[in-house]
């Protein structure tokens, strides 16, 4: 049995409201145990026997079937997530600027992603795998900010998903005792 953390795109925002209870509620019927969800932005901490890539094909059918949305996840194992927290170079939060980490299920488009990022003036970012990449965004501007309105865009919607390192250290703290 193996630990992970699952990342929702675009839960509670844009018109797709889930309840938290009502997501725990689906998630039963699948081969998930110790389903915790954390916050309502979509953090979901889980045990099963599948694979990363098993438990993303579940997670996406329970979401598509029981709340009618094409629905994308990201899921890292429970140590990947502490390795991510642990390599990102930027501090949780300053009085100036917040760092988000932007989770990929596809390498080459968050490669991709990395590239274009880095081209912009002024941004500050870093690699920390195939899966993601750690940012900062000036505190009370990061959905302004240059890199924020990249990675919204629509190309990257199907396999990218932000959170605030913040939120990262509390999943990271969850999935650790499931």
């Amino acid at each position: 049995m193996s630990s992970y953390a699952v990342f929702l795109r675009g839960v509670n925002v844009g018109g797709i409201t889930i309840r938290m209870a009502d997501l725990k509620e689906a998630l039963k019927s699948r081969p998930f145990s110790a389903v915790k969800t954390l916050l309502a932005s979509g953090n979901v901490v889980l045990s099963s026997d599948l694979s990363a890539a098993g438990v993303k094909r579940e997670f996406e059918a329970c979401l598509r079937g029981a709340f009618g949305y094409d629905a994308w996840v990201v899921v890292l194992a429970a140590e990947r997530v502490a390795a991510l927290v642990a390599a990102c170079p930027y501090p949780a939060d300053d009085s100036s600027t917040h760092t988000y980490l932007t989770l990929g299920s596809d390498a080459d488009v968050l490669a991709e992603l990395h590239e274009a990022g880095r081209a912009m003036e002024g941004a500050q970012l870093t690699m920390l795998g195939p899966e993601a990449l750690a940012w900062l965004a000036p505190a009370g501007g990061t959905l302004d900010s240059p890199f924020s309105k990249l990675s919204s865009k629509p190309k990257y919607k199907a396999s990218t998903t932000t959170r605030n390192l913040r939120t990262m250290i509390k999943v990271r703290d969850a999935a650790a005792s499931v």
